[in-house]
C-alpha cells in the first residue's frame, strides 16, 4: 500500500486528526505504536540501576559513550574506538561488571510509544485488522503493530506531520499585517522571481530558511549561486546521499560547461537540470519519449530501477531498447541511456516533493528579506523553549541589522513580537523559570498602567502565580532594567520588598474592614549594593536566558587577549606562517576520521566565528581545555577551503589564558605598600608556584614587586624559582588574602 505523507501547520495538526476521527469514525482511526530499544547509553544506566550502583557513576560512564543520532554507537564500538570509555571500564571492576551485564541486553525492546505522525485509517473497525491498546491515562487508541507490520497486513498509513515552518509562515504573516494593516500579503502573492531573495540564497545567508540552514547546504549555495526557482528545486533534490556526487558537475554546467545530450529529444526533459537526471519524473519522461512507454509502464520501470532486481531490469532493458529503436535511436545509444537511467533512478527524487519544499524555502527567504523583523519574531516565538536556537536566531537577527530589545516587564508579552520594521521585542516566555501562566498573570496585572518600580510590581501581581523564583528570573534577565539598571540592588531588595507587599496587603484588608483607606505601597529602603560586574551580569543572564544577551564573554579578556593574539577573527586571512588567535569556545564537536578522533571547535571573539580543527594527538593532550564558554588561544595555520568557501584553522597548539600568559612572557606585577604581611603574600604566591623543573625551563610568569614611596620607586624581579602560573584566581587571592593589588603586564 502507498504511504501518504502530509505536512500541516504544527498548531493545526491535532485538528486534522480530530477531523479524520469524525469523518471516518473513531473506531476506524488509530495512531501507530513505536518500540523503543535499549541503546548503549540507556542500557548502561538501566543495568547500573539493577546492580544498585550510584547513579552519578553510571551517568558518568554513560556520558563517555559518544552520541550520534545518524550513526548510533554500540557498546562494542565504544570499547573499541573510544579510549576514555575503554579505560574507565578496564580500570574499574564495577564498571567492567556493569558493561558485561549490559552487552547482551543492548537492542532489546524497552518501552512502547506512539509514532510522531503515523495515523491508521481502516475501511471498518480497526479491531477487525489489528490489536489495539490505549495508553494509560489517555484516551488515545494506538495499534499494537508498528509501521512495518501495519503495512504488511495491508492497512494504509498516513503521516500527519506538524511542520514548524508552516507555523512560522502563518505567524510571520500575522505580524506583517499587525505592523502594516494595509498590507494584504499572502503566501500565494509572493513573486517567485524576486532578485533580492535569490541574492540572499547566493550569499548563503539562510539561517531559519527551510531546508537551506545546514552548513553543507550553505556551502552548496555559494557554489551553485542559484538565480531561478528551478535551481532551488534541484538543490533540494541533490543535497542527499547518492546524488551529492552530481553536485560538482551540476554547478559546473550551470556556470558554463556545456551539457551533452545523447538525443535531441532529451534537452527539453533534462534542460532545467543542465542535462543531469535529478528527478524520478525525468526518468519516466525519458522512458515515455525515447522508449515508447506509457506513463503507467514508466512508473513500473521507475519502481523496478529503485528496487534494483536484475531479472526485472533485464526485461525492461530489452523493452526500452526495442522501443527506442522504433523511435530512431540506435541500440548502443539506447543501452547507454538506459545505463544512465538505471544509475540515477535508484536515488532520483520526486520533483513534486522537491518543488513543494523549495516553495516553502523560497517563501521563508522572501519574508526574511522583505519583512525581517516579523520573520525573526515568528521564528523566535516558535523555538523559544530551545535556548540554543534562540541564541542562534538572535545572533542572526543582529547580523542582518535588526535590533532585539531586552526583556521588559512593561512592553514584553509571552512571545517575541516585532515593534517596528527593524526591532524585535524579547518574549518574556523565553525566560527560564517563568512559564506561560506566570507571564500571562504579569500581563494581566500590568493592564494599561505600566509598573513604576519593583515595589509596585510586587504589590500588583498575583504572588501565587508569580512567585519569588519567577521574579528572580525576570531580574536576572534584565526585565526591570528600565526601572532600575542596578540588577544587584534589585536582587538584594527583592526579599524585603516582597515582605513589605504582603504586609501592606494584610493591613489594607484590616483597614478596609474597619473603614480605613488603602495602605500605601511598600517602599523598601535603598540598599548600598555595588552593581554586578559584566561577568556577573552575563552569568546571571545565562541562568535566566540560557546565553549571554547583553554582552560577550570575550569583552572582559579582550584588552589582554589582544596583547597575546592581536589578530581579530574577522581580519584573519589565509596565511603561510603560523597564526595566533583567541576566542570564547561556542561549541565543541567530536568526530572520527581515518587519523583518529578529532575535534571541531567553534570560537568567537565578538568580531566573527571561526572553526578550529584539533586533531587526535593534540585533542588527547588538551581535551580538558575544550569546554564551552572557555577562553581559548590557538596557534596554527589558516586555510581557505575552495569548496566550502570558508576559512578554517588547523591547530598546532591550544592554550588557556594561564598558559598563553606564560608563553607570552607576561610578568605578574604586585604593587607593594609600606605595610604588608610578607608571610601571607608568600603563602599566596607559593600556592601558585610552578615546579622547579618548570621554573628552570622558563615556564610560568615572572613575579615583579613594584614598590613606591614618597622618595623613590623600584621594580624588583624575584628569582625564577618564584615563577607562578598565570591564573586569574591568583589576582583575586592576592587582593583578598594578601591585601595587595596585582596585574599581568607584557613587555
Amino acid at each position: 500500500m502507498p504511504d501518504f505523507d502530509i505536512d500541516f501547520c504544527q498548531d493545526g495538526r491535532d485538528r486534522v486528526i480530530d477531523y479524520v476521527k469524525k469523518k471516518y469514525g473513531a473506531q476506524a482511526v488509530a495512531q501507530i505504536a513505536t518500540f523503543g530499544t535499549l541503546g548503549a547509553k540507556a542500557v548502561v544506566r538501566d543495568a547500573g540501576r539493577v546492580l544498585d550502583l550510584p547513579y552519578t557513576k553510571c551517568d558518568q560512564l554513560s556520558k563517555l559513550i559518544p552520541h550520534n543520532p545518524t550513526d548510533p554507537w554500540s557498546l562494542e564500538r565504544a570499547l573499541r574506538e573510544e579510549p576514555a570509555f575503554a579505560a574507565a571500564v578496564a580500570e574499574d571492576e564495577e564498571a567492567s561488571a556493569l558493561v558485561a551485564l549490559a552487552r547482551p541486553l543492548e537492542g532489546l525492546v524497552r518501552n512502547v510509544g506512539m509514532h510522531a505522525g503515523g495515523v491508521l485509517i481502516a475501511p471498518g473497525q480497526l479491531t477487525d485488522f489489528c490489536p489495539l491498546y490505549c495508553a494509560q491515562g489517555t484516551d488515545a487508541v494506538v495499534s499494537q503493530f508498528d509501521k512495518d507490520d501495519v503495512e504488511a497486513i495491508g492497512l494504509v498509513k498516513f503521516d500527519f506531520l506538524g511542520l514548524t515552518t508552516l507555523t512560522i509562515l502563518d505567524l510571520a504573516l500575522r505580524y506583517v499585517r499587525a505592523l502594516e494593516p494595509s498590507n494584504d500579503l499572502t503566501l500565494e502573492t509572493i513573486p517567485l522571481d524576486d532578485a533580492e531573495t535569490f541574492a540572499l540564497f547566493r550569499q548563503a545567508n539562510t539561517t531559519a530558511v527551510f531546508q537551506f540552514e545546514s552548513r553543507g547546504m550553505r556551502d552548496l549555495l555559494k557554489r551553485a549561486r542559484p538565480d531561478r526557482f528551478d535551481d532551488l528545486i534541484a538543490l533540494v533534490s541533490l543535497f542527499r546521499p547518492g546524488p551529492m556526487e552530481l553536485i560538482p558537475e551540476f554547478c559546473d554546467r550551470k556556470h558554463g560547461k556545456r551539457a551533452h545530450y545523447l538525443d535531441a529529444r532529451l534537452e527539453p526533459i533534462l534542460g532545467p537540470t543542465y542535462g543531469i537526471m535529478v528527478y524520478q519524473e525525468q526518468v519516466m519522461q525519458i522512458a515515455q519519449t525515447i522508449g515508447g512507454y506509457s506513463l503507467g509502464a514508466a512508473d513500473l520501470l521507475r519502481r523496478a530501477m529503485g528496487k534494483k532486481k536484475p531479472e526485472e531490469m533485464a526485461k525492461h532493458r530489452s523493452i526500452f531498447v526495442a522501443g527506442a529503436a522504433n523511435n530512431g535511436v540506435p541500440e548502443r545509444a539506447a543501452s547507454e541511456l538506459f545505463d544512465q537511467m538505471e544509475k540515477f533512478a535508484g536515488y532520483g527524487f520526486n520533483k513534486s516533493h522537491a518543488a513543494a519544499y523549495a516553495l516553502v524555502a523560497y517563501q521563508t527567504a522572501y519574508l526574511k528579506v522583505h519583512h525581517a523583523a516579523a520573520f525573526a519574531a515568528a521564528n523566535l516565538s516558535v523555538v523559544m523553549d530551545d535556548t540554543e536556537k534562540v541564541q542562534d536566531l538572535v545572533a542572526d537577527a543582529r547580523a542582518t541589522g535588526l535590533s532585539v530589545s531586552a526583556p521588559d516587564i512593561n512592553t514584553g508579552v509571552h512571545r517575541f513580537v516585532p515593534i517596528d520594521e527593524t526591532t524585535v521585542q524579547y518574549g518574556l516566555g523565553a525566560i527560564k523559570g517563568t512559564g506561560a501562566a506566570a507571564i500571562e498573570s504579569v500581563i494581566d496585572a500590568r493592564g494599561s498602567a505600566p509598573f513604576t518600580s519593583l515595589a509596585d510590581f510586587c504589590a500588583r501581581v498575583d504572588k501565587q502565580r508569580v512567585n519569588r523564583r519567577v521574579m528572580e528570573a525576570l531580574l536576572r534577565a534584565g526585565a526591570f532594567d528600565r526601572l532600575d539598571a542596578n540588577r544587584s540592588r534589585l536582587f538584594a531588595a527583592l526579599g524585603p520588598t516582597l515582605q513589605g507587599a504582603e504586609r501592606a496587603q494584610s493591613h489594607a484588608g484590616q483597614e478596609n474592614l474597619f473603614g480605613g483607606g488603602d495602605a500605601a505601597l511598600p517602599q523598601p529602603s535603598p540598599t548600598d549594593v555595588a552593581p554586578w560586574s559584566q561577568r556577573e551580569q552575563l552569568a546571571n543572564e545565562r541562568i535566566a536566558l540560557g546565553f549571554c544577551f547583553s554582552g560577550h564573554l570575550f569583552t572582559e579578556f579582550e584588552a589582554e587577549a589582544r596583547r597575546i593574539a592581536p589578530t581579530r577573527l574577522a581580519d584573519l586571512k589565509q596565511a603561510r606562517d603560523a597564526v595566533r588567535i583567541a576566542g570564547i569556545i561556542v561549541s565543541v564537536r567530536q568526530q572520527n576520521t581515518r587519523r583518529g578522533r578529532m575535534c571541531a571547535v567553534l570560537i568567537d571573539d565578538a568580531s566573527a566565528q571561526l572553526e578550529v580543527a584539533v586533531f587526535s594527538d593534540l585533542f588527547d593532550r588538551r581535551r580538558a581545555l575544550l569546554k564551552e564558554d572557555q577562553l581559548l588561544f590557538v596557534t596554527g595555520r589558516a586555510r581557505y577551503d575552495e569548496f566550502s568557501q570558508r576559512l578554517t584553522v588547523s591547530a598546532d597548539e591550544v592554550m588557556d589564558l594561564a598558559q598563553a600568559r606564560a608563553l607570552s612572557q607576561a610578568a605578574l606585577t604586585i604593587q607593594v605598600a609600606a605595610k604588608i604581611d610578607p608571610g601571607c603574600l608568600g603563602e599566596v604566591l607559593a600556592a601558585y608556584r610552578v615546579s622547579d623543573t618548570e621554573s628552570s625551563s622558563g615556564t610560568g610568569c615572572r613575579v615583579v614587586m613594584s614598590y613606591t614611596n614618597q622618595q623613590a620607586a623600584a621594580d624588583i624581579v624575584l628569582p625564577d624559582l618564584w615563577r607562578v602560573r598565570g591564573e586569574e584566581r591568583l589576582i583575586e587571592d592576592l587582593r583578598t588574602q594578601a591585601k595587595v593589588s596585582a596585574r599581568f603586564q607584557y613587555a
